[in-house]
């Protein structure tokens, strides 16, 4: 009783002192109550954490409360260690956690309890909570007839130690670290290697190793069968893993800390067992015995055969981006320049690469009669290179680290800034800064944009990085596979030599119409002054294209009008025409006023609130009939479509709610910056068959625009990179892995995808 007066004495005079600023949440708003599942022979608990508070490691418990199965030795995550004011010196875990809790079992019923407790920043501690959990699980391959039975040891095969591992061992404990025997006792091989088998789909099984610090897998010892009547296994996928000398078994490939292997599965059935061997060894210098172990998985509904009824061939399905990481784990490097570099070229003609090609040949044209073909070719190498080790480091972080270092450039102040110096640039070519600025003022800003035009080599690489970063964040498949491998195997080297293939194929086209700039722009003359003109109009474009992704679509709408009319009048749109003109003369005003009424178009859909550039006169009332307004996903006036949500909470709130309804649902990635999630949106949710083919399930879209705690979250949930992302559930609520849409896919090829991914 004194215990608990002293907790709820510290919680009420806490409370006190928070109440002062805000009120404390409750203890399931602040510690959301763990998800638990079951994964082969593992268990899965997973705890939300609001930011400003934090949990305990040592206050988590996991007990059995069936006599059936019993529970080894949890498996946490690193945590942060803090000076704790009620507990001392504590290791902590904050805005997610996820713990794994080994089984064997006799029996497939497990009632679970966990504990935990956890505390605020401003001092506010929870008391202990208690969650109960009825699970179905696998019975163990000889398992024990009761939690009675003593555990054997593992059998070891002796080797020779590695010089210096008695320092290593000694080191080891001296730090607290687990880098092999405490005592002389090894590592119980369960603890070492953690195996858990589970379905990707229909007609993959993943297994996955959670390798313990200081012990290490042999690739070629892994092996799988089956003896399942009616299935059989196609040819693992293994991730590339790490060079060692061993000295055991002499000069082997590795794997150490994670490794997952895909495995593919044929034929009927509906739940298949799985055979598995390995061994592994220790880094002090002893080996595990050869372990075998066999894992029931249950396949999606349907199994392998309605997979195959639906027209795919046994074991073959797999989502692009699934393709693209099985391509890279086969290690073969030219296959994967060459592929990559192919994927480049694709994607430079994207919306959310295009921009790139204007910016660059603005660049060049600022260089006026100075620009020759050779330096125009030097200007565009250095952009592109600049461009491609740009895309490549940050690429390989976010596979490291799980950021997308693009995403958290799109920032307003980071937007505005930018298009700050494209007005900069456009203005210079325009020549304003001679007639407009004070001395001081133009001289300083004119050295700037000389400077960033490409006077020095140093100033284009500048803006081939700034280009990198800013200006297409958008993910596609080629892209996503290779940060997911790099994420999952931690080979940078290779994922990283994938993604600079990737920005060469994307650098290449900026390179051929850079190097054309130099040698087809004229070199005197009138023409010289016209061809500026209009590369400062395209720069004044791009700076709206960049301010675009965080100001209205009406605003955006006008400004495209403005630049319209403006440039109509410097063509001459409303001068007269004098009888001796040429054609030339004749055909520019008849594109300045095309450029006019165009821009009045524009600045009247804007007026009406309008945001399509394509048909800005949409949402107007006319002649008392109202035409739709939206973004291409309108149903029903303006309903949306899609419905937006931005958390984890009411995703499975979504989700729990069409499982209750047997239907399928959609999960939409989303960002207002992102290009090609309006591109789809347009083009290919507002296509009506695409939409006849969406209705017969439920739709939901992540908006991740904030790139906040919340985004992250919702991204390391699905292992999505960035958006667009679509990833699709069936009626059971589980994902369909292999139907997943990275990067845009126009209406023609959706529409049937829809029907498969939604199909019972």
């Amino acid at each position: 009783m004194k215990k608990w007066l002293v907790w709820w004495c510290l919680a009420a005079l806490a409370g006190v002192v928070w109440a002062q600023d805000e009120e404390p949440l409750a203890v399931d708003e602040a510690f959301i109550p763990p998800k638990v599942s079951v994964q082969g022979q593992t268990l899965r608990a997973e705890w939300d954490i609001t930011k400003g508070y934090f949990l305990y490691r040592e206050k988590f418990k996991f007990e059995s409360k069936s006599p059936g199965v019993t529970l080894g030795a949890p498996q946490f995550p690193k945590g942060k260690v803090k000076q704790d004011e009620f507990f001392g010196k504590v290791e902590t875990y904050r805005k997610h956690v996820a713990v794994t809790v080994p089984y064997t079992a006799s029996a497939t019923a497990l009632k679970l309890k966990l504990t935990y407790q956890g505390c605020a920043d401003i001092g506010l501690c929870y008391p202990p909570q208690t969650r109960e959990f009825d699970l179905k699980v696998a019975v163990s391959a000889a398992a024990p007839a009761a939690p009675s039975v003593p555990v054997a040891k593992p059998a070891l095969v002796s080797s020779p130690a590695p010089a210096g591992n008695s320092l290593l061992s000694t080191l080891g404990k001296n730090l607290g670290l687990n880098v092999g025997p405490r005592d002389g006792e090894p590592m119980d091989v369960d603890q070492a290697f953690m195996l858990e088998i589970t379905a990707r789909d229909a007609t993959t099984v993943v297994a996955k190793w959670l390798i313990a610090d200081g012990v290490y897998l042999y690739r070629d010892k892994l092996k799988f069968s089956t003896a399942t009547p009616g299935a059989s296994l196609g040819q693992p996928q293994f991730p590339a893993g790490k060079m060692k000398e061993d000295a055991a078994f002499g000069k082997q490939e590795v794997y150490v800390h994670e490794v997952a292997v895909a495995i593919p599965v044929g034929g009927a059935a509906s739940a298949i067992a799985i055979t598995a061997n390995y061994q592994g060894c220790a880094e002090i210098g002893f080996c595990y015995a050869p372990q075998t172990r066999t894992v029931n998985v249950n396949l999606p509904a349907g199994g392998a055969a309605a997979a195959a009824g639906a027209g795919a061939t046994p074991g073959a399905p797999l989502s692009e981006q699934d393709q693209i990481i099985a391509q890279l784990a086969s290690g073969n490097i030219f296959l994967i320049i060459l592929s990559f570099f192919g994927f480049g070229l694709l994607l430079s003609f994207t919306p959310c690469v295009f921009p790139m090609i204007p910016i660059l040949s603005s660049i060049i044209v600022g260089q006026g009669a100075q620009v020759t073909t050779r330096r125009a070719f030097m200007m565009s190498l250095v952009y592109v290179l600049a461009m491609a080790f740009t895309y490549t480091g940050a690429g390989v972080l976010a596979g490291l680290f799980g950021s997308n270092l693009q995403a958290a450039f799109q920032n307003p102040w980071i937007l505005s800034s930018f298009a700050a110096v494209f007005v900069l640039l456009s203005l210079s070519m325009f020549g304003f800064y001679d007639l407009q600025m004070p001395g001081a003022i133009q001289s300083r800003l004119t050295e700037f944009s000389n400077r960033q035009q490409g006077g020095t080599l140093i100033g284009v690489g500048i803006m081939g990085f700034l280009s990198a970063l800013i200006v297409g964040p958008c993910v596609a498949a080629p892209l996503a596979g290779a940060l997911i491998f790099i994420g999952q195997t931690g080979n940078a080297v290779l994922g990283g030599v994938a993604l600079f293939a990737l920005s060469l194929g994307m650098g290449a086209p900026l390179l051929a119409i850079g190097v054309s700039a130099g040698k087809f722009l004229p070199k005197a003359g009138g023409w010289m002054d016209t061809v500026k003109a209009v590369f400062g109009v395209v720069m004044l474009g791009v700076a709206i294209w960049m301010v675009s992704r965080i100001i209205p679509g009406a605003v955006t709408l006008a400004l495209w009008g403005v630049l319209l009319v403006v440039s109509a009048i410097y063509m001459g749109a409303l001068e007269p025409l004098l009888p001796e003109v040429n054609g030339w003369k004749r055909l520019w005003k008849g594109l300045g006023v095309a450029a006019l009424l165009y821009g009045a178009l524009l600045l009247i859909g804007a007026a009406g609130n309008s945001q399509d550039m394509l048909q800005p006169l949409r949402g107007m009332h006319m002649s008392g009939a109202t035409v739709a307004e939206g973004t291409g996903v309108a149903r029903d006036g303006n309903e949306k479509l899609l419905k937006r949500i931005s958390t984890l909470a009411e995703f499975d709130r979504e989700l729990q709610a069409a499982t209750a309804a047997g239907k399928p649902l959609m999960l939409d990635f989303y960002a207002d910056w992102c290009v090609s999630c309006k591109e789809i949106e347009k083009f290919t949710f507002g296509d009506a068959t695409v939409q006849k083919a969406l209705s017969k399930g439920v739709l939901i879209q992540a908006d991740i625009t904030a790139n906040d705690d919340n985004a992250k979250a919702l991204q390391k949930r699905f292992s999505v990179v960035g958006p667009p992302s679509l990833i699709f559930f069936g009626p059971d609520g589980k994902e369909r892995p292999q139907y997943r849409v990275v990067g845009f896919m126009p209406a023609k090829d959706f529409a049937p995808h829809v029907e498969r991914a939604f199909a019972p």
